[in-house]
């Protein structure tokens, strides 16, 4: 593995744990949004795992 697919790598969380505190905050506020978030949470939770 490559340090770029690495660094990809770590973006990916940083973004997936941003993705799911926006989904919770969402899901608390305005739970009729919360779906909104979800294409982005689990978008980066499959690159951040690699099975993409």
């Amino acid at each position: 593995m490559t340090s770029n697919a690495k660094g990809s790598r770590a973006l990916d969380w940083i973004l997936f744990l941003i993705s799911a505190v926006a989904f919770f905050v969402m899901l608390v506020y305005w739970s009729e949004w919360f779906w909104v978030t979800l294409p982005f949470m689990l978008t980066f939770l499959v690159k951040a795992t690699n099975r993409m």
